[in-house]
């Protein structure tokens, strides 16, 4: 998935003691942002493969810091951690490092068999990249229901803060089309253009900034 591991970071960001939108933003793409990153500095290796699967041509095949739940966990923790000494808050930290390790649970229902448990075998994934029928209906449903519950359960604080939500709301959308439309590769390329690394960093950017933007222009209803 893309924009459904937004659909967590929506519902944990309605309780007062959550951190905020944008740095749980942050939390959900977290274990990405990290996979990206090593695979611009040759830690972990993907490669594109036309037809892997009906919905994305990766073949995720070596990514055992980000990709085994192992690996997530302790990503979730780091970010945990960072959380109380922000915050003091033992109530956010949990919450923050939940919203981290949600992203490996909602990979397993899209992955093909590609994710572990500590980087070794045996694979996981059920594979709902290969039933686009169900997969994207999921995914808006995860990710713009998460949003309407976050809108319903917070109010504006002035007079322009359905801007920020309806920019952020445009930009998931527009990157998720994006993400679903791209052209399919001809053959293999192994490994890809770092262009694809530093696209995928970029779009994490701008949605967790346009997701401050809006925990900037509403608070939580008493």
């Amino acid at each position: 998935m893309f924009i459904g591991h937004y659909g967590p970071a929506f519902v944990a960001a309605a309780s007062r003691k959550s951190p905020r939108l944008g740095a749980l933003f942050i939390a959900a793409q977290l274990v990405d942002l990290a996979f990206f990153s090593f695979l611009l500095i040759g830690v972990e290796h993907m490669r594109l493969v036309p037809g892997i699967t009906a919905m994305n041509p990766m073949d995720l095949y070596d990514m055992p810091w980000t990709h085994s739940l192992v690996g997530a966990l302790a990503w979730s923790t780091g970010f945990a951690v960072l959380v109380w000494l922000w915050r003091r808050s033992i109530a956010s930290a949990l919450i923050g490092g939940a919203v981290v390790v949600s992203h490996w649970l909602i990979d397993l229902l899209v992955h093909r068999p590609d994710l572990t448990i500590a980087g070794s075998p045996p694979s996981l994934g059920l594979g709902l990249w290969n039933h686009p029928g169900v997969e994207i209906p999921l995914e808006l449903l995860i990710a713009f229901g998460g949003l309407a519950f976050f809108v319903s359960r917070t109010r504006a604080t002035s007079a322009r803060s359905w801007l920020p939500v309806t920019l952020l709301a445009a930009m998931m959308a527009v990157a998720q089309a994006v993400n679903w439309l791209g052209a399919q590769p001809k053959g293999v390329i192994d490994p890809p253009p770092p262009s694809l690394a530093i696209m995928g960093l970029a779009a994490y950017v701008v949605l967790a900034a346009l997701a401050w933007w809006v925990s900037r222009s509403r608070e939580i209803r008493t």
